[in-house]
């Protein structure tokens, strides 16, 4: 049956209007009011022009502090969270589908229900199993006589203990995008390279890796991205500490508005954050597709 445009446009049309008023809309708006000397409870305060993005990008003043040392450690979570987050996903999506057919939807499901769980409480159960004194890990490190690990209050255990909530948390949406690309890669490749006297790292290299590397760039992507936002597992395991080293720039953010009333230095703050993204994404991109 041929859909007629105007049926096209009509099932399109509550798409494009979820786009325009909640991303075109606030993101917009967001720029207005970081132009603004703006207050959540006082209002637009007149036009201030770009002295926010002043404020924050010219060191020395406790707003500067606060942004850089919030982007900071945002990019320290970046650059060890990335890797794992994709690399692991990916190994255990080869691993699941190297098994029976009638084994993976069991795999897919224990692996992936994970991520169904909030973030309140995947923080809960790691914060207890990391606390420092009375934590299971450190109840078991006590059982086979080693030294505990203040884990939470000091670093770098701090970020490691974030970064294997994070893993254990987000790993499964991963996987499950990896093994659906899986799955549409040509099996008679796989024969063909046998009967070449291929090994399986071959296979890998030559066959899987090139026919899954969209969604490999696609993961990679949408994984920096999800990283530049860290801000649940931070809060709630170690409130931004020890000595703000894991204070995330969405936390700074947070606090600009509700903790200092100051919503347009937050919003500016809030579209330097966005810009460093599209920057480092451009980039990841340009570098993927280098060769094509």
């Amino acid at each position: 049956m041929r859909i007629s445009k105007t049926w096209s446009v009509l099932m399109y049309l509550p798409f494009l209007l979820c786009f325009i008023l909640f991303l075109v809309v606030p993101f917009f708006y967001g720029i207005y009011i970081s132009l603004h000397q703006w207050s959540v409870f006082g209002g637009n305060g007149g036009f201030v022009g770009l002295d926010n993005y002043t404020a924050i990008l010219t060191p020395g003043n406790i707003y500067s502090n606060a942004f850089y040392n919030g982007l900071k450690n945002t990019l320290v979570f970046v650059a060890i969270s990335v890797v794992p987050l994709v690399i692991i996903s990916l190994a255990l999506a080869l691993l699941v589908d190297s098994i029976p057919s009638n084994l993976k939807v069991f795999f897919r499901t224990v692996f992936f229900i994970s991520y169904a769980v909030s973030v309140t409480a995947v923080s809960a159960i790691f914060k207890w199993l990391f606390t420092g004194n009375g934590g299971y890990v450190n109840n078991v490190f006590d059982t086979f006589g080693l030294n505990t690990i203040n884990w939470l209050n000091d670093q770098p255990s701090a970020w490691i203990a974030i970064l294997i909530a994070t893993v254990w948390w987000t790993i499964g949406f991963n996987m499950i995008l990896f093994i659906n690309a899986l799955d549409d890669v040509d099996q008679n490749l796989y024969e063909a390279a046998s009967l070449d006297g291929a090994n399986s790292w071959n296979k890998f290299m030559h066959i899987t890796f090139p026919s899954i590397k969209g969604v490999f760039v696609f993961l990679t992507i949408i994984t920096v991205i999800a990283s530049f936002n860290l801000y649940g597992q931070t809060l709630l395991m170690t409130a931004g500490g020890p000595s703000q080293s894991t204070q995330t720039l969405i936390m700074v953010i947070q606090q600009m508005v509700f903790n200092q009333n100051n919503l347009g230095v937050a919003s500016a703050m809030a579209m330097v954050m966005g810009f460093v993204m599209v920057i480092i994404v451009a980039v990841q991109y340009a570098y993927s597709f280098r060769k094509e």
